[in-house]
Protein backbone atom coordinates (compact mmCIF):
# COMPACT_ATOMS: atom_id res chain seq x y z
CA UNK A 1 0.00 0.00 0.00
CA UNK A 2 1.30 3.45 -0.88
CA UNK A 3 1.91 5.81 2.01
CA UNK A 4 0.28 9.25 2.19
CA UNK A 5 3.53 10.82 1.01
CA UNK A 6 3.81 8.52 -2.02
CA UNK A 7 0.22 8.82 -3.14
CA UNK A 8 0.34 12.55 -3.74
CA UNK A 9 -2.22 15.14 -2.75
CA UNK A 10 -5.28 13.16 -3.90
CA UNK A 11 -4.12 10.01 -2.18
CA UNK A 12 -3.26 11.95 0.95
CA UNK A 13 -6.76 13.40 1.19
CA UNK A 14 -8.31 9.96 0.66
CA UNK A 15 -5.94 8.45 3.21
CA UNK A 16 -6.79 11.19 5.75
CA UNK A 17 -10.54 10.70 5.25
CA UNK A 18 -10.32 6.94 5.77
CA UNK A 19 -8.18 7.35 8.84
CA UNK A 20 -10.56 9.94 10.32
CA UNK A 21 -13.49 7.60 9.65
CA UNK A 22 -11.72 4.81 11.46
CA UNK A 23 -11.54 2.63 8.34
CA UNK A 24 -7.79 2.65 8.00
CA UNK A 25 -5.09 2.29 10.63
CA UNK A 26 -1.48 3.26 9.95
CA UNK A 27 1.15 2.74 12.65
CA UNK A 28 2.71 6.06 13.67
CA UNK A 29 6.20 4.68 13.21
CA UNK A 30 5.62 4.08 9.48
CA UNK A 31 4.90 7.78 8.96
CA UNK A 32 8.01 8.81 10.86
CA UNK A 33 10.15 6.44 8.81
CA UNK A 34 9.17 8.18 5.55
CA UNK A 35 10.75 11.43 6.70
CA UNK A 36 14.46 11.98 6.03
CA UNK A 37 16.51 13.19 8.96
CA UNK A 38 17.76 16.77 8.61
CA UNK A 39 21.48 17.17 8.07
CA UNK A 40 23.82 20.02 8.89
CA UNK A 41 23.53 21.39 5.34
CA UNK A 42 19.72 21.39 5.35
CA UNK A 43 19.34 24.68 7.15
CA UNK A 44 15.55 24.89 6.89
CA UNK A 45 14.80 21.38 8.14
CA UNK A 46 14.10 21.62 11.85
CA UNK A 47 14.60 18.27 13.52
CA UNK A 48 17.14 15.73 14.78
CA UNK A 49 20.76 16.08 13.67
CA UNK A 50 23.30 13.31 13.29
CA UNK A 51 25.59 13.11 16.30
CA UNK A 52 23.05 14.51 18.77
CA UNK A 53 20.15 13.11 20.76
CA UNK A 54 16.75 13.97 19.20
CA UNK A 55 15.73 16.97 21.29
CA UNK A 56 19.22 18.45 21.42
CA UNK A 57 19.59 18.04 17.66
CA UNK A 58 16.23 19.70 17.07
CA UNK A 59 17.19 22.60 19.34
CA UNK A 60 20.54 22.99 17.58
CA UNK A 61 18.90 22.91 14.14
CA UNK A 62 16.69 25.81 15.25
CA UNK A 63 19.72 27.73 16.48
CA UNK A 64 21.54 27.03 13.21
CA UNK A 65 18.65 28.41 11.17
CA UNK A 66 18.52 31.55 13.30
CA UNK A 67 22.27 32.05 12.93
CA UNK A 68 21.98 31.61 9.16
CA UNK A 69 19.49 34.47 9.01
CA UNK A 70 21.71 36.74 11.11
CA UNK A 71 24.75 36.06 8.93
CA UNK A 72 22.76 36.72 5.76
CA UNK A 73 21.86 40.14 7.18
CA UNK A 74 25.40 41.22 8.02
CA UNK A 75 27.91 39.35 5.84
CA UNK A 76 28.36 42.16 3.30
CA UNK A 77 28.42 45.13 5.69
CA UNK A 78 31.44 47.44 5.74
CA UNK A 79 33.32 48.44 8.87
CA UNK A 80 31.64 51.85 8.87
CA UNK A 81 28.22 50.21 8.60
CA UNK A 82 29.03 47.82 11.44
CA UNK A 83 30.09 50.79 13.61
CA UNK A 84 27.10 52.98 12.74
CA UNK A 85 24.87 54.13 15.63
CA UNK A 86 21.47 55.70 15.19
CA UNK A 87 22.08 57.96 18.20
CA UNK A 88 24.21 58.19 21.33
CA UNK A 89 22.02 55.65 23.14
CA UNK A 90 21.88 52.96 20.47
CA UNK A 91 24.10 49.94 19.86
CA UNK A 92 25.92 49.33 16.61
CA UNK A 93 25.37 46.19 14.55
CA UNK A 94 28.92 45.12 15.34
CA UNK A 95 28.29 45.49 19.06
CA UNK A 96 25.12 43.41 18.83
CA UNK A 97 26.95 40.63 16.99
CA UNK A 98 29.60 40.44 19.70
CA UNK A 99 26.80 40.61 22.28
CA UNK A 100 25.27 37.45 20.76
CA UNK A 101 28.58 35.65 21.16
CA UNK A 102 28.93 36.87 24.75
CA UNK A 103 25.42 35.75 25.68
CA UNK A 104 26.01 32.27 24.28
CA UNK A 105 29.38 32.05 26.06
CA UNK A 106 27.81 32.85 29.42
CA UNK A 107 25.03 30.31 28.95
CA UNK A 108 27.70 27.75 28.14
CA UNK A 109 29.38 28.42 31.48
CA UNK A 110 26.07 28.30 33.32
CA UNK A 111 24.71 25.11 31.72
CA UNK A 112 27.77 23.11 30.64
CA UNK A 113 30.08 24.07 33.51
CA UNK A 114 27.20 24.38 36.01
CA UNK A 115 28.46 27.74 37.24
CA UNK A 116 26.15 30.12 39.03
CA UNK A 117 25.52 33.17 36.86
CA UNK A 118 28.34 35.72 37.16
CA UNK A 119 30.75 33.52 39.13
CA UNK A 120 33.20 32.99 36.24
CA UNK A 121 36.75 34.23 36.63
CA UNK A 122 38.06 37.71 35.91
CA UNK A 123 39.71 36.71 32.63
CA UNK A 124 36.36 35.63 31.23
CA UNK A 125 34.68 38.78 32.53
CA UNK A 126 37.41 40.92 30.99
CA UNK A 127 36.79 39.30 27.62
CA UNK A 128 33.01 39.16 27.64
CA UNK A 129 31.44 41.54 30.18
CA UNK A 130 31.52 44.61 27.94
CA UNK A 131 29.84 42.93 24.94
CA UNK A 132 27.42 41.19 27.28
CA UNK A 133 26.32 44.39 29.02
CA UNK A 134 26.82 46.82 26.09
CA UNK A 135 25.75 50.33 27.20
CA UNK A 136 28.23 53.19 27.19
CA UNK A 137 31.31 50.97 27.47
CA UNK A 138 30.10 48.89 24.57
CA UNK A 139 29.67 52.00 22.44
CA UNK A 140 33.19 53.13 23.31
CA UNK A 141 35.04 49.86 22.92
CA UNK A 142 33.29 47.75 20.28
CA UNK A 143 34.24 49.37 16.98
CA UNK A 144 36.82 49.27 14.23
CA UNK A 145 36.39 45.61 13.30
CA UNK A 146 35.76 43.98 9.92
CA UNK A 147 32.81 41.61 9.59
CA UNK A 148 35.20 38.63 9.60
CA UNK A 149 36.10 39.45 13.19
CA UNK A 150 32.51 39.26 14.39
CA UNK A 151 31.69 36.15 12.38
CA UNK A 152 34.78 34.35 13.66
CA UNK A 153 33.86 35.13 17.28
CA UNK A 154 30.33 33.84 16.72
CA UNK A 155 31.66 30.68 15.08
CA UNK A 156 34.26 30.13 17.78
CA UNK A 157 31.61 30.21 20.51
CA UNK A 158 29.09 28.16 18.53
CA UNK A 159 31.70 25.43 17.98
CA UNK A 160 31.93 25.03 21.75
CA UNK A 161 28.14 24.74 21.98
CA UNK A 162 28.06 22.04 19.31
CA UNK A 163 30.86 20.09 20.95
CA UNK A 164 29.23 20.23 24.38
CA UNK A 165 25.74 19.43 23.08
CA UNK A 166 27.17 16.26 21.52
CA UNK A 167 28.34 15.08 24.95
CA UNK A 168 24.85 15.32 26.49
CA UNK A 169 21.48 13.63 26.17
CA UNK A 170 17.88 14.78 26.24
CA UNK A 171 17.56 14.21 29.99
CA UNK A 172 20.19 16.93 30.46
CA UNK A 173 17.89 19.38 28.68
CA UNK A 174 15.29 18.77 31.39
CA UNK A 175 17.68 19.49 34.25
CA UNK A 176 16.52 22.64 36.05
CA UNK A 177 17.39 25.21 38.68
CA UNK A 178 15.81 28.39 39.98
CA UNK A 179 16.72 30.94 37.33
CA UNK A 180 14.37 33.18 35.33
CA UNK A 181 12.33 35.26 37.79
CA UNK A 182 13.39 32.85 40.55
CA UNK A 183 11.35 30.09 38.90
CA UNK A 184 12.43 26.52 38.04
CA UNK A 185 14.10 26.79 34.63
CA UNK A 186 15.48 23.87 32.66
CA UNK A 187 18.42 23.84 30.27
CA UNK A 188 16.06 23.58 27.32
CA UNK A 189 14.45 26.87 28.31
CA UNK A 190 17.83 28.53 28.75
CA UNK A 191 19.02 27.50 25.31
CA UNK A 192 15.70 28.39 23.72
CA UNK A 193 16.26 31.83 25.24
CA UNK A 194 19.68 32.03 23.56
CA UNK A 195 17.92 31.41 20.23
CA UNK A 196 14.99 33.78 20.72
CA UNK A 197 17.38 36.42 22.05
CA UNK A 198 19.27 36.16 18.76
CA UNK A 199 15.99 36.52 16.89
CA UNK A 200 15.26 39.71 18.84
CA UNK A 201 18.59 41.26 17.89
CA UNK A 202 18.19 40.12 14.30
CA UNK A 203 15.13 42.36 14.17
CA UNK A 204 17.15 45.26 15.57
CA UNK A 205 19.88 44.63 13.01
CA UNK A 206 17.31 44.79 10.20
CA UNK A 207 15.98 48.06 11.63
CA UNK A 208 19.43 49.66 11.72
CA UNK A 209 20.33 48.37 8.24
CA UNK A 210 17.28 50.14 6.88
CA UNK A 211 18.61 53.42 8.27
CA UNK A 212 22.26 53.23 7.28
CA UNK A 213 23.59 56.43 5.63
Amino acid sequence: MKTAFQAGRRGFLKHSALTTAGLLTVPMVSLAQTRPLPTSDSIFLIGPLEGYTPRIGTLLSTMNMMRHWVIEQVKDLTQDQLDFQLDDKSNSIGAMLLHLAACERYYQLNTFNEMKWGTWNDDIKKEWDVPMNLGEEGRKQIKGHHIDYYLSRLEEVRDITKEEFAKRDDSWLMKSELFFEGQPTNNHCKWFHVCEHESNHNGQIKFIKGRLP
